[in-house]
Formats: structure tokens, C-alpha cells, sequence
């Protein structure tokens, strides 16, 4: 089995890089098109799903391409595919490197390396939004696991992430890790320190309810755990 600090550093390379698209989209997003707020959000959107779905296909190998805590969590709840003391590295890993990655991508566009936003996020119907989005995302990830697709994983969460941009309130972050890194920028893809508490209680909500629902919809995801996101190697080769 692949080490654990192996696979923890690649959760944190792999959020870190997740942030820095997201944020670094972000910002040439506005400064692209910065008179048409609908268009930066296409751009940055349409960015983040397919940098999401490269970098799922690059770290999953080894870690699993979790790269959100409410995942990690999850999958030790549902399947034991991670244990407590997998989890207790990923997670830190995935919060560190998220916060990263929000510096490397202000230092790429010449900002200061942090920028505290000052984007209010705080509304009930942005929580309402993370809820929705969060249990969605749990729910895919789990189903396809749980129905022998994982192999699908990269396009399909990158296309939910893409799509879910535009369809929940919040343009679902989904991700406490990523909710905080993006306290780190004062750009387009920011939110204000003061807002997280609310997004980062949404997306547990969001991911009990995905819970929930997997436990009415795909009982057997419980014995996928090893899939997901994506199936995962050990250091010869074979699948974990």
C-alpha cells in the first residue's frame, strides 16, 4: 500500500492545484471580461471543470483524488475505505494545501501572496445552495463507486462541479478545504473569512444529506469505498 504521507502530500499538491485553478480562472476571468460578470463566471467555471477533472486523472492514482474533506469523511463513515488515522492526514493536508494554493495563484497574477476577501457569501439561500451542491456531489461520487463506474469519475465530477457553478445560488464550492483557501484571495473567486463558518456548516449538512440519500439509492456503496473518487495504487502498481 502506498504510504500514508505519500498520499496525504498528494492530497494536498492535488487541492492546492484545484484552488490555484479555481482562483487564478478567477482572477483572468475579470480581468478578460471585466464588464460582464455572467461571462467571467462561464470562463472561470468552464475552467475549474476541466482542471478538475486533469487533476483527478493525475493524483488519483495515488491518493484517491479526494481533495475535499466532506469526501474523506464520508468515505471512512460509508465504507472504512479510509481509516480515522487516514483521514486525520488528509484532511490537514487538504486545508494546507488549499490555502497554498490560493497564494500560489495571487503571486501568478502579481497580487499580494494574501488578500483577505471581502466577498460577503452570508445568506440563506448561498447555504441552501452548499447544501444542494455538497449532497449532490456525495452522491455522484458514491454512486458511481458503488455501480462499478469510477472509472467515469474525472469527467463526471468535473462536469457536476461545471454545471453546479451555474444551477445552485452558492456556485457551489462544495468543499470546506476550498472554502477556506479562497479566504486567502480578494478576487472574483473569493469569500470573505466571515462567511465561511456558514458555507463550510452547509457542506456537512450537505454531505449527511448525501448520506442519506445513498443509503435509499445505492445501499451497496458502503463496500466501494476503495473506488473513490477514483480507484487508487500502491507503490508496485497494484490497486489498492
Amino acid at each position: 500500500m502506498t504510504p500514508l504521507w505519500w498520499r496525504a502530500v498528494a492530497e494536498g499538491i492535488g487541492t492546492g492545484l484545484l484552488v490555484a485553478v479555481v482562483i487564478g480562472s478567477g482572477i483572468a476571468a475579470a480581468q478578460l471580461s471585466p464588464n460582464d460578470v455572467g461571462l467571467q463566471l462561464l470562463e472561470n467555471a468552464f475552467a475549474t471543470a476541466l482542471g478538475l477533472a486533469v487533476l483527478i486523472l493525475m493524483i488519483g492514482p495515488v491518493s484517491g483524488a479526494h481533495f475535499n474533506p466532506v469526501v474523506s469523511v464520508v468515505d471512512w463513515w460509508l465504507g472504512r475505505g479510509l481509516s480515522i488515522r487516514d483521514v486525520a492526514a488528509y484532511v490537514p493536508a487538504q486545508i494546507v494545501g488549499a490555502i497554498l494554493g490560493a497564494v500560489l495563484a495571487n503571486l501568478m497574477y502579481g497580487e499580494a501572496a494574501v488578500s483577505w476577501s471581502t466577498k460577503d457569501r452570508s445568506a440563506g439561500h448561498l447555504w441552501l445552495g452548499e447544501v444542494v451542491a455538497t449532497a449532490g456531489l456525495i452522491v455522484l461520487i458514491f454512486a458511481l463507486a458503488a455501480s462499478g463506474r469510477a472509472a467515469l469519475a474525472p469527467a463526471a465530477v468535473g462536469a457536476y462541479i461545471g454545471s453546479a457553478y451555474w444551477f445552485t445560488s452558492s456556485t457551489s464550492f462544495a468543499n470546506p478545504a476550498v472554502t477556506i483557501g479562497r479566504a486567502f484571495s480578494d478576487t472574483f473567486a473569493g469569500i470573505a473569512p466571515a462567511s465561511v463558518p456558514g458555507f463550510v456548516v452547509s457542506q456537512l449538512v450537505g454531505a449527511a444529506v448525501g448520506v442519506g440519500l445513498l443509503a435509499l439509492l445505492y445501499p451497496s456503496a458502503r463496500r466501494a469505498a476503495d473506488e473513490v473518487v477514483t480507484p487508487h495504487l500502491d507503490t508496485t502498481g497494484a490497486s489498492k
